[in-house]
């Protein structure tokens, strides 16, 4: 098999990521394990046979799109594929779509408690739809966020609302579904054409809650993550090899879904 894509990690310019991963370690009350510079990651997916990974950015406020959309312009290689981000409520989403679009970028990141926003709200409508339209994939942190109080604005019965009313949306949940919302991941999502990638989830999980998602959700559907710097990239590739899923939808899972979902683009 060819190199392992990692769909969910994130790296920060050199000159901003010593206080920017300590001031995120002094939100979240977690210790990273990479310094969240872009040689530190590549370095990472040497060790453990990371062959590209999807770098996550976060616009905390419109002003920001400009300076993400530079970064990840300078940064974006073979091996490393930024996906940039604009705050949902933006006046200006429809130009940044575009232009996101015309850089020839492949997906764009949400955050509901960063970005401050509920999932299904209304408001965010046109800009699924405008997603839709530029076939763009959208990864957005779904569950509940170990940084911020355990409110539902990211829960998988609003994943569903989206889905069903965005039926083409190219949506990537995070961390198996919904972070620690792994039994209403099982009532509104399992068995259901949505993707969803497994960072931030082995750690939480027992072997055998873990497998009833895996074996009861479509393996086409299950793309390989793993949130670093946040998590040890080594440990959640040991952590899932350890489920036993066998060789065909390791594959699928580690490989041949991302890929398939990024060239669909």
């Amino acid at each position: 098999m060819k190199g392992i894509v990692d769909f969910h990690t994130h790296a920060f310019p050199d000159d901003l990521s010593e206080r920017v991963i300590k001031m995120l370690e002094e939100e979240g009350g977690i210790k990273a394990h990479l310094d969240g510079k872009i040689s530190s990651l590549l370095s990472s997916m040497d060790n453990c046979g990371i062959e590209k990974s999807v770098i996550c950015n976060i616009a905390t406020n419109p002003a920001q799109f400009d300076s993400i959309l530079k970064w990840c312009k300078k940064v974006r290689s073979e091996r490393i594929i930024p996906f940039p981000s604009f705050h949902p409520y933006d006046p200006e989403f429809n130009e940044r779509i575009d232009a996101i679009k015309h850089e020839g970028f492949k997906g764009i990141k949400f955050h509901p408690y960063y970005q401050n926003f509920t999932l299904d709200e209304d408001k965010l409508f046109p800009v699924y739809e405008k997603i839709c339209a530029a076939n763009l994939i959208l990864v957005m942190h779904t569950g509940f966020d170990f940084a911020f109080p355990l409110t539902k604005i990211a829960d998988p019965e609003k994943i569903f609302r989206v889905i069903e009313k965005f039926p083409s949306l190219k949506l990537v949940t995070t961390h198996l579904g919904a972070w620690k919302q792994w039994e209403e991941v099982e009532q509104f999502l399992l068995g259901k054409h949505i993707y969803m990638e497994i960072s931030f989830s082995l750690e939480f999980l027992d072997g055998d809650a873990a497998k009833k998602i895996f074996e009861n959700h479509p393996p086409e559907y299950i793309l390989f993550g793993t949130d670093s710097p946040w998590t040890d990239q080594q440990k959640t590739l040991s952590l899932f090899r350890e489920l036993l899923l066998g060789e065909t939808k390791e594959k699928l899972i580690l490989r041949e879904n991302a890929v398939n979902l990024l060239n669909s683009v």
